[in-house]
């Protein structure tokens, strides 16, 4: 099998600390399309790549949008920054026969993976940005500082990241991105005001 990735420097890092087995070809895309049997673009949200790519399965870093506003072979994962290093996938598709392939493919890889609702942000990246949301929540009111905050939630909840450092990691412009979409179905996704304006 032959799979052509689109990433940057991170990305390329956190795809590469999964065990690869040898059976299989990896070529990093660097300007125009290669011929491949599978394709991985993490630069989705970014920059989309693979428009061209119409029969084989694109896995898409695609943790905003849904498969309805995809084409029909994207395949949705979360690659967000530290996402991808993470020991079970999230992965969502339109229809069975890309979930079929999906399966394969990630099965060829050895990785763990768990198909979950198409909807935005998944499952752990929804979290995290509430999470960081309530943190900016409560920077606001002066419960505590960011590096105080951090530590609370990393020594009491055995997190990897303070809600602060993931909200780094990941990028703060996706956190808010994220949580604007979920907002349009639900308010109680309402972006704290610390939070929008850091990012001014």
């Amino acid at each position: 099998m032959h799979i052509v990735v689109k990433a940057d420097q991170q990305q390329k890092e956190e795809f590469l600390s999964k065990s690869i087995p040898s059976d299989i070809q990896i070529s990093w895309m660097e300007n125009d399309l290669i011929e491949a049997d599978v394709y991985f673009d993490l630069q989705f949200e970014e920059k989309a790549s693979f428009s061209t790519v119409v029969q084989q399965p694109v896995f898409v870093n695609a943790v905003f949008a849904t498969c309805k506003e995809l084409p029909v072979n994207y395949i949705r994962i979360n690659a967000w920054n530290g996402f991808l290093m993470r020991p079970l996938i999230e992965v969502a598709v339109g229809n069975d026969f890309y979930k079929e392939e999906g399966s394969k493919i990630l099965t060829a890889l050895g990785w763990n993976f768990k198909f979950v609702t198409d909807e935005p942000g998944m499952i752990a990246a929804r979290i995290i940005s509430m999470i960081i949301n309530e943190a900016y929540y409560a920077l606001s009111e002066k419960v505590s500082s960011k590096e105080e905050i951090d530590i609370a939630m990393k020594l009491g909840t055995n997190y990897p990241y303070g809600p602060f450092e993931w909200g780094e990691k990941i990028g703060l412009h996706k956190i808010c991105s994220l949580l604007k979409k979920l907002y349009e179905q639900d308010e109680r996704y309402s972006i704290a005001a610390a939070l929008i304006n850091e990012l001014n």
